[in-house]
Order: structure tokens, then sequence, then C-alpha cells
């Protein structure tokens, strides 16, 4: 989990990035439109163009990323956290 500060908005924001096999943008829309409903207080989005197929979610509360890749197994593809 990565901690941003915004020193427009002062606020602190939580980043989770995941590895993902996710590849068409209709199955990504799809998830997000689904976790937007767990996590609402949060942005969400995917980047297919890197070869990590990366999701990553912003929120200014505690990402539960045991859920979201729970979520995703749920739906059949592969999601873990990237560390780093």
């Amino acid at each position: 989990m990565r901690k941003t500060y915004n020193k427009d908005e002062y606020l602190i924001k939580m980043v989770e990035v995941f590895k993902t096999n996710v590849t068409d943008s209709k199955i990504a829309d799809k998830i997000i439109s689904e976790l937007v409903l767990y996590l609402p207080q949060s942005k969400i989005n995917f980047d297919l163009t890197d070869c990590d197929n990366i999701l990553r979610i912003e929120s200014s509360e505690k990402i539960a990323t045991e859920s979201v890749t729970s979520h995703l197994f749920g739906l059949g593809y592969f999601c873990e956290v990237l560390d780093y």
C-alpha cells in the first residue's frame, strides 16, 4: 500500500496496484463497475497497455486487497498485489 498526500486537498490517499490477466477493455469496465459497488469512494482503473495489465485503486480509506483479489478470482481472473 502506498500513501500519497495531496497538498491541494489536504487528504491522504491509499493506493493499491494489482497485477492481473485481464486483457479486454469491456471486461475491465465490467469489473470496475462491480468493484465500485464495494468501494464507492474509490477511483478505479485498469492500464491494459502495461505488461502486467494493472488494476489501480485509489481511496481515502483502507483498501481490502484480499476482497479485491478474491472478487477477481471468483470471476475467473488472476489478480495479485504488486509490491513496490
